[in-house]
Order: structure tokens, then C-alpha cells, then sequence
């Protein structure tokens, strides 16, 4: 076995590379076929979610294949190599078998235990299939993740330990309120009706919605999901379906929005939602002071679409200016630190002086330009130098930030690449929760601890422990039958010399009647078969344990086997197997 897993998750990455480098289902197909045509790879799989991206393989070597797998992904995705491995990881045999059956558990999830990526590697397994890029290895190995993780949840309350990341999300959305409360009466668009968008249907039906609309590129996929909803004997909810050109519309009318849409492009514009919320307040939609929960506060760079963080106040490695060669002693609050700049550097400074906004203002004509400003800044640190540390300015009192408006329109977007623009964040009366702040809030959550601390570490622990056994099994049984081709193939070969030699023996007795015939042939057989069936059962035991690999090596040497019979046999397992269907 030479398993090998190369990608990245949202434990390696962060989610704006993530967001870059996702896959749409064409991609991803376009991948397995290039990786089962490269040289180190045999087999292959795409795992892609909302914030993970792996590539699994059955190669023949360690380096070529990382090498190779990495490449393509890097292809694949649009991400240059150098940018992408950074933040790639790599599993190799029982690591890369213990890493997806743990992922395949919720216990690589953003959310502990959420159940919907079994779905997900089911969904993977079967674009395996269906290109034939999955054998023996990869169908053995997806379809037991699949039973082990089916097993975590029904034998321990990880389910308890962990939500959905849907849950997770309206949770987020509701700021603390208990959601069926925050929910009840809100009317929600769903737009996608892929599995997560039906999750997340399904999830707001049992949380109370009064009315859900469906809106889908195909519009027969949001009928069915509407219908779905309408029959649901634990809801009592309105559902309807609408095509994706009445999502404005349906917009004006939402309180709640859920997107999950494998567009490229965005499905919700800052200026969509802010037409959205004035037409619901009857005043335009201005920019808030404050970043919304979740969403990370900063300045947007209208040129390029961008979001720059704020410097940190008091950190001297994030001030405007370039002062790398200034004496420890010397500080950048001083006041000293502003003489000589332009007006545009001393601006940019006292706003980070304050803790503020970063200003990035052009400059204007006749102003002097980055040539002038290093002569200045030289000067400045050689006066530092002279005169020691510069007295501090008394920093300017904090200004109390003006309340943000309750929102009007709750938006949770859980696509990848993202739906909706994450300039929405910033308009007043709109609160948005998306992949980027469910990452932070999880991540929040991890570090606080909760108060039910205590059951969720024992079944994450009891989860780990069948992780591990399953590990160790999947492991026996791919050993075991990697002697299994060696072992058909000296059954083959016995059968071949007991049919050789009965054919000898109808040559010098002509006259043997067809019973004395049979019982003769039936002899010779079970003699083959009872010397045969110690060593093939002991040597199959042997194999299973660690280190057991070379006994099938001992086996086509002691028995003189042909390899090109035993690498035949290997082909014709492999061949079915491609075909199997998913569990």
C-alpha cells in the first residue's frame, strides 16, 4: 500500500487561499483524470468541501508523488506552487489512512463532529467511480471511512460534542439568542439546493421559519427541495421555489438568506444588499463604523477589492514608517517622530498613532515623492540617534464609536469561493456570517472551552480510539491482501500440474473407465489442496502484521511463481474494484 494525501484545510490555511484555490466540480474532475495519467499515481480522489481540499493517490513513490500531487493541485486551482506549499500538508500510508478516517468522524471539522462531510466523501468516492480512477486501495479505504465515521456516531455522542456547520452558522447569525427563538416567524431564502443548501433548508424548517423560498439555477432541483420541505412531517413550514434571476426580488422580502452556490463569481454584491436593506428601511444603506460579528475591521481598497487590515496601535513593527534602522531607545509615539513629513505621511502616522484607520491618500501633484520621504525618515532617525528617546504625546482619548443599527437582513454564506461580497459586512443594518468568520468564531470557541467541556473530550477521546483500531484493522487488511494475487496465483499453478498430470496418467491407462477417472482427478486435488492450505491461511496471517509485506516476495520465490501471472491477477481485482459502487 502507498497511500499518499496532499492538500490543505482551514487548519493549514488561510481562508482567503483557500477561497483561491477551490475546485468547482469540473475541476475536479479534470484533476483525477491529469493525476491517474501522471506517472507516480495509479489511483486517485478529490475531496473538496467549503474549507478543505485533498487530493488522495495510490503512487509508487514518496517524493515523485508529493512532488507531483502538489504541482497539480497548484494547476488545478489557479494558486502558484510557491503561494500554494506554504500551506499544504502531507499523509503518507497509515498517516494518510488515520487523517481521512478522523475527517470522515468530525474531528478534523471547523465544527467538532458535524456529520455533513460524510456526505461529501460519499459524493467523492462516486466521481472516483465514475471516471475509474478509484481501484482497489481507494474504494477499500473511502468506503470504509464511510463506515467508520457512520460508526462514531451512532456508538458515541459526538453528535452531542458537535453541530453542523449550518447550526453552527445561524447560531452566529443569531448573536447568542437562542435560535428557534431568533428564527420563528423570519422568512428565508435559500439559494443553492446542492446538500448544503438543503441542510441548511432543513435546518431553518425545524427552526421555525415561517417561509422558505428556493432559488436555484435549475429550476426543477429547487421544486424538488421546496417539495421536500412542504411534505416534512416535523415542519410546518411555506416552501416555495423561484430560478436565480428572481433573487433580488425574493431579497426585498427575506429576513434571513442562506447561499451556497458553486458559482464563481459573486451571487450577492455589496450593491445588491444595500439597494436590499434601503428599500427596506427607506433610507440608503451607509457604511457602519464597526465590523459586523464575525467579520474582521478594516479599510477596503476600492482600486484593487482588497481588505487592509488595521495597523495594531502601539506596535512598532506596524507603523507607516519604514524606521528599521532607529535605536532601540527611540519611540514612534514621540513627537519628534513627526517632524519634516508631508501632510499625507503625518495623517497616515497620527491615525495609527491613535489606533485608527490607516489612511492611504495619492499623492498630489508637487508633493514629494518616496525618494524624498526616505531622506526624511533619515534624517529623522539620525536625530533620534543624537537626542535619545523622544518624549511620548499624550495619545488622544478613544472616540465612542457610534452603535451599530440592529440588522435588518441576516446573510450566511457558505460557499467557497465565497457568494456574497464581504464589503456587506460594513453596511449598517446587515449582518453577515461567512466561511472566513465562522473559521474565527470556531477558533474562539476552541480556545474559551464551554461547560460541556468534560462529555464532549470524552467522546471526542472515545472517537479517537475507534479512529485508531479502525486504522490498525484498514491497515491488517491491506496487507493481507497484498499477498492475495501471490496466493490465487500457486493455487492456479497447483491446479495446472494436478491437470497436467491427469492427463498423463489418460495417456498410459486409455482403458480408465470416467468413475475411476473422477475419483483419481478428486484424490490428487484434495491431496493439493490440504498441502497447500497451511501455508496460504498461515501465510496470510503473517502478511497482516506490520512489517509482513515481504512474504509474498517468499512466497513466488519458494514456489518459482511467474511475476507477470501474479501482477495479472492484481490487474483483474483492480479492475472490478474500479467498478464498485459507493457504500
Amino acid at each position: 500500500m502507498s497511500l499518499l494525501v496532499v492538500g490543505l484545510s482551514h487548519r493549514s490555511a488561510p481562508v482567503s487561499v483557500l477561497e483561491r484555490a477551490s475546485l468547482s466540480v469540473d475541476a475536479q474532475l479534470k484533476l483525477l483524470q491529469d493525476t491517474v495519467a501522471t506517472e507516480p499515481a495509479a489511483e486517485a480522489a478529490v475531496l473538496a468541501t467549503c474549507n478543505r481540499i485533498e487530493l488522495y493517490a495510490d503512487v509508487d513513490k514518496f517524493h515523485a508523488g508529493v512532488a507531483e500531487l502538489s504541482t497539480l493541485l497548484a494547476q488545478h486551482s489557479g494558486v502558484g506552487l510557491e503561494e500554494l506549499t506554504p500551506h499544504l500538508y502531507v499523509h503518507y500510508e497509515d498517516r494518510a489512512v488515520h487523517h481521512l478516517f478522523s475527517v470522515a468522524c468530525g474531528l478534523d471539522s471547523m465544527v467538532v463532529g458535524e456529520g455533513q462531510i460524510l456526505g461529501q466523501i460519499k459524493d467523492s468516492l462516486a466521481r472516483a467511480q465514475d471516471l475509474h480512477t478509484a481501484g482497489r486501495l481507494l474504494n477499500d479505504l473511502f468506503q470504509q471511512a464511510l463506515r467508520v465515521g457512520k460508526r462514531a456516531h451512532s456508538e458515541t455522542g459526538i453528535d452531542r460534542a458537535g453541530q453542523s456547520l449550518v447550526t453552527f452558522g445561524l447560531e452566529q447569525l443569531s448573536a447568542g439568542a437562542d435560535v428557534q427563538q431568533w428564527a420563528r416567524g423570519k422568512k428565508a431564502l435559500v439559494i443553492g439546493a446542492g446538500s448544503m443548501s438543503s441542510l441548511a433548508a432543513a435546518t431553518l424548517a425545524r427552526a421555525g421559519v415561517a417561509e422558505i423560498v428556493v432559488a436555484n439555477r435549475t429550476i426543477e432541483r429547487a421544486e424538488r427541495l421546496a417539495q421536500i420541505l412542504s411534505e416534512g412531517d416535523d415542519t410546518d413550514v411555506l416552501a416555495r421555489a423561484v430560478p436565480m434571476d428572481a433573487v433580488p426580488g425574493e431579497l426585498t422580502r427575506a429576513d434571513v438568506a442562506v447561499s451556497c452556490t458553486g458559482a464563481t463569481g459573486l451571487v450577492l454584491t455589496a450593491d445588491s444588499v444595500a439597494a436590499t436593506v434601503a428599500g427596506r428601511t427607506g433610507a440608503p444603506a451607509v457604511e457602519a463604523d464597526s465590523g459586523s460579528v464575525g467579520g474582521s475591521v478594516g479599510v477596503r481598497d476600492e482600486r484593487q477589492g482588497a481588505e487592509t487590515p488595521l495597523p495594531g496601535a502601539g506596535a512598532d513593527e506596524n507603523c507607516p514608517l519604514d524606521l528599521s534602522s532607529v535605536p532601540s531607545g527611540f519611540s514612534v509615539m514621540g513627537e519628534a517622530a513627526v517632524a519634516g513629513m508631508d501632510a499625507a505621511t503625518l495623517e497616515q502616522h497620527g491615525a495609527w498613532a491613535a489606533g485608527g484607520t490607516a489612511v492611504d491618500r495619492t499623492r498630489e501633484a508637487g508633493r514629494p515623492g518616496p525618494e524624498a520621504d526616505a531622506e526624511l525618515i533619515d534624517a529623522l532617525a539620525a536625530t533620534a540617534t543624537r537626542v535619545g528617546r523622544i518624549p511620548e504625546r499624550r495619545r488622544p482619548e478613544p472616540v465612542a464609536e457610534v452603535p451599530r443599527p440592529q440588522p435588518v437582513l441576516f446573510l450566511l454564506d457558505l460557499a467557497m469561493p465565497r457568494d456574497v461580497d464581504a464589503a456587506v459586512q460594513r453596511l449598517a443594518g446587515v449582518r453577515l456570517v461567512d466561511i472566513e468568520s465562522l473559521a474565527d468564531a470556531s477558533a474562539t470557541v476552541s480556545n474559551q472551552g464551554t461547560a460541556s467541556a468534560g462529555p464532549m473530550a470524552a467522546d471526542v477521546g472515545m472517537v479517537r480510539r475507534i479512529v485508531a483500531d479502525e486504522v490498525a484493522a484498514f491497515g491488517a487488511a491491506q496487507r493481507a491482501a497484498h499477498i492475495t494475487p501471490t496466493v490465487v496465483a500457486l493455487r492456479s499453478m497447483a491446479a495446472d500440474v494436478v491437470a497436467g498430470e491427469i492427463a498423463r496418467l489418460e495417456g498410459r491407462l486409455p482403458a480408465l473407465d470416467d468413475k475411476h477417472r473422477a475419483e483419481i482427478t478428486q484424490t490428487v486435488k484434495r491431496v493439493v489442496d490440504k498441502l497447500l492450505h497451511a501455508p496460504t491461511v498461515r501465510v496470510k496471517q503473517l502478511a497482516a502484521e506490520p512489517g509482513g509485506a515481504g512474504y509474498a516476495d517468499a512466497l513466488r520465490t519458494l514456489f518459482d511463481l511467474d511475476q507477470e501471472t501474479v501482477a495479472s491477477v492484481s490487474r483483474a481485482e483492480n479492475s472490478t474494484e474500479k467498478n464498485r459502487g459507493p457504500a
